[in-house]
């Protein structure tokens, strides 16, 4: 009867800890369906993960961290496509409305990750554009 009763808790946690374990290693976490607290959370920790030895394409921060608080475009005159993008990271004032100042800007060329952060909008007004 004991020896019963150890083998169906021992089969409970192995399926606990086979739950947990996909869960943890296989889902997917969605941005958009997040609280804005964690979102930040999510998108800082995305962002402090980042290098530049490890090419970074546009449509893979589009894919983990979904579509941009901000977004800004230019073409160069050797059309050079120059973007920024911008993820909140930090909550300045709690009126509903994102602003610069509360984001992080990923500035990509030709969509591959060149610089972020306050020196990534610097750079993006730096660049002379193009008119068509």
């Amino acid at each position: 009867m004991i020896r019963k009763i150890l083998q169906y808790i021992f089969l409970g946690l192995a399926v606990y800890v086979t739950v947990v374990f996909l869960v943890i290693n296989y889902y997917k976490d969605d941005p958009q369906a997040m609280i804005w607290q964690d979102r930040e959370a999510f998108n800082n920790r995305f962002i402090r993960n980042l290098s530049l030895e490890k090419p970074t394409e546009l449509d893979s921060v589009l894919d983990t961290l979904g579509s941009p608080d901000l977004t800004y475009v230019k073409k160069k005159q050797d059309n050079t496509i120059v973007q920024i993008v911008f993820y909140r990271t930090q909550l300045v004032k709690p009126d509903g409305i994102t602003t610069e100042d509360e984001c992080t800007g990923l500035l990509f060329e030709n969509g591959i990750l060149k610089l972020w952060g306050p020196g990534a909008r610097v750079t993006f007004d730096k660049v002379s554009y193009r008119l068509d």
